[in-house]
């Protein structure tokens, strides 16, 4: 059905820039590009913008700590963020910082306007100051009993127990976070934003479908009083916009972080004055996706700076809640604080985006990581139902009949049809931020289709009747080319193997309501991987023992860099120069890690060079209980495929699966020697079965 073409501007929220990215940022991340991903498949036009929140006197005092100027620290954590990022496929039009030109010049301009229209003022303050580092003390860097309800060791701003803000001067025996002194209570003149001259435009904003209405009566106590003016500048020495004519005083960051949001705009567009431009295009969508902890200051500060300067107005506020792992806090101690680079290092990203998705609904709720959950929803969900339908049809027309689509059978134009008739349910569920719906609805298409194949039955089919298990298999191809496209904003790496595979180019939404050309698919690429609870235990296990902030090296380098073939015991005295390709195993690890290896024997089923590679050869392995493993090893110059088909090879078992340029691996096959034609498949005896363990 035929729609208005959109044009939206989406925000994320500005990580801090003092800390490295962990899984409970992620929820916000991966929620934002799902909705993005799929604006986008829907063909509206989204600029997707993000950056570091990079001042404050944290980052000052963490810069401090490192022997970093602080601009040198902000600029290595703005790499480190975007990477981790990219990692796990959030694709940003543009990833900013808000310590900019750009930033700046806006700052200055917002304080112009808010200052002439009578909306500042200057007052005296008495705050927090660490005596022993000579600082006053960020809110954030106090902790004492909340005055509300006496939880200990709270925030200067506001308590996690009771969820109650309050002024840092209000704790009762506060310290400080920084030398764990007593603060001393200092005066100082300071500007404030008087929010009480915007209270009846607020209220009407949140009123107005700013929020969801169960936020809006949430923040009906906002209104109970008089809005208290906000503070919006901080004393030197801090890192941050000197405010214009005020020697030693400082915007406050959450001043200029908000407005980092039209900054990264504006260094996306080429200048603020286009930036100026493009946000107030009455025509324009914006949509912030936040966290339920920091509503206070979009829903209010925010708003109150924009209509203060003259700026239009969000047109969302989309509220997620905060993520509990196994159903607790985050904890280092049991090993569930995980960074985003800790997860990548044992993990497949595609796992994480699919996993939050099952669990992510419009509502601010907080959501649980049930590993349990996690293993069980990936395996019999993503890759039992959905990536399985495609994994047996495709290599199966491959095989059976040279890779030939052709007409669909009459008998699956029902099938095909409740597979379209989704796609309006598909679209409503994504708009509305409901990813846990759009995925049990295609969890429901999956199960159909992969029964239609069954009751089929192709493989028989074909021995009487080529043409019509050549049908059958083309409405399989059709039914993953739907859920494909129906998935894309989800998990957008198997999506596009799947575009490869059927050679179908870039899908959009449209695509649903027209069927294939006839075409010879290209080879199937496995799509994705089990998940391993092993790999899940290592994982945690390591987080353990290693502190978030310096996760280990582990090195598992192989044949060309990657887990694909490991040097056995002929190899590890060999020095590391000898052979480029290989690290000497006694150099990775002790004898009491090399214990924890777990060799297998497996079967060689097939074996296929990857022509795109001099050193790759593709195995899959039958590893019997383990079931199936597919395996990147670099011993293309030595072996044939010929060679290897029926041979049993030793593996290591649990090592993570590794995204490679050309694929999965899924595990190391032992070899030996210098490399090159002089690599030598480490064999078992023939009595051995797949499966057994190599002591």
């Amino acid at each position: 059905m035929p729609y208005a073409k959109r044009q939206i501007l989406v925000t994320s929220a500005l990580p801090y820039a003092n800390g490295s990215i962990h899984i409970g940022h992620l929820v916000e991340y991966i929620q934002t590009d799902i909705w993005v991903r799929f604006q986008r498949l829907r063909g509206h036009t989204v600029t997707y913008v993000c950056g570091d929140d990079a001042h404050g006197t944290p980052v000052m005092l963490r810069a401090r700590s490192l022997n970093l100027a602080p601009e040198a620290f902000i600029e290595k954590m703005n790499h480190e963020h975007l990477t981790d990022f990219s990692g796990f496929g959030i694709a940003f039009d543009q990833y900013y910082s808000t310590h900019s030109s750009e930033n700046a010049q806006l700052c200055r301009a917002v304080y112009a306007k808010l200052s002439a229209a009578g909306h500042t003022l200057w007052k005296e303050v008495e705050q927090f100051y660490d005596p022993v580092e000579n600082i006053f003390l960020p809110d954030r860097f106090i902790r004492g009993l909340c005055p509300h309800c006496r939880s200990p060791d709270q925030y200067g701003d506001s308590c996690e127990v009771c969820g109650k803000h309050y002024a840092p001067v209000d704790l009762i025996e506060p310290r400080s976070a920084v030398s764990g002194a007593a603060p001393v209570r200092k005066k100082s003149r300071h500007l404030f934003l008087r929010l009480e001259n915007f209270r009846d435009a607020l209220e009407k904003l949140l009123r107005g479908g700013l929020v969801d209405t169960s936020i809006a009566n949430k923040l009906d106590e906002w209104f109970s009083d008089e809005l208290k003016d906000w503070d919006i500048s901080r004393d030197a020495p801090f890192f941050g916009f000197e405010i214009p004519g005020e020697p030693g005083k400082y915007f406050y960051n959450w001043l200029d972080a908000p407005i980092g949001y039209i900054a990264s705009l504006a260094h996306r567009l080429g200048t603020v004055a286009e930036a100026d431009e493009f946000w107030a295009n009455p025509d324009l969508e914006v949509h912030h996706f936040i966290g339920k902890d920091i509503v206070y200051f979009h829903a209010l500060f925010w708003p109150a700076i924009l209509m203060g300067s003259g700026r239009r107005l969000p047109t969302r506020l989309s509220v997620h809640g905060h993520l509990t792992v196994n159903g607790e806090k985050m904890s280092k101690s049991r090993g569930t604080f995980i960074s985003a680079q800790q997860y990548l290092r044992h993990l497949d990203p595609q796992w994480l985006r699919y996993y939050f998705a099952t669990r992510l609904g419009p509502s601010p709720a907080d959501l649980d990581l049930s590993f349990s959950d996690f293993t069980a929803r990936v395996n019999s969900e993503l890759v039992g139902k959905m990536a399985n339908l495609m994994s047996r049809v495709a290599p199966m027309l491959s095989r059976l009949l040279d890779g030939q689509t052709g007409v669909v059978t009459q008998d699956a134009l029902a099938l095909l049809d409740s597979f379209r008739r989704a796609g309006d349910e598909m679209a409503d569920a994504y708009e509305g931020r409901h990813f846990a719906a759009v995925t049990r609805t295609a969890c429901a298409l999956a199960d159909q289709a992969n029964k239609f194949v069954e009751d089929n039955a192709p493989w028989a089919l074909v021995k009487h009747d080529p043409e019509a298990a050549r049908g059958v298999l083309t409405a399989a191809l059709e039914c993953s080319r739907i859920l494909a496209i129906y998935l894309k904003p989800i998990v957008p790496g198997i999506s596009a193997k799947i575009e490869t595979c059927l050679r179908t180019g870039d899908l959009k939404w449209s695509d649903i309501e027209f069927f294939m050309m006839p075409t010879r698919i290209l080879p199937f690429e496995h799509l994705v991987s089990r998940v391993d609870e092993r790999n899940i235990q290592t994982m945690l296990e390591e987080n353990q023992a290693v502190p978030a902030a310096q996760p280990p090296q582990v090195s598992t380098k192989a044949a060309e860099g990657t887990n694909a073939a490991a040097p056995a015991t002929a190899s590890m005295t060999a020095p590391a120069a000898a052979n480029p390709d290989f690290e000497p195993l006694a150099a990775i690890c002790t004898i009491d890690q090399f214990a924890t290896v777990d060799l297998r024997v497996g079967r060689v089923l097939t074996a296929e060079a990857v022509v795109e590679s001099d050193k790759l050869m593709r195995l899959e392995l039958d590893a019997g209980p383990l079931g199936k493993r597919h395996i990147l090893a670099g011993i293309k110059k030595a072996y044939t495929p010929g060679q290897l088909t029926g041979r049993l090879v030793i593996f290591c078992a649990n090592l993570a699966p590794r995204k490679m340029k050309f694929g999965v691996s899924e595990g190391m096959v032992l070899a030996a020697g210098p490399g090159g034609k002089d690599v030598f498949i480490l064999g078992v005896d023939s009595g051995a079965n797949p499966g057994d363990r190599v002591h």
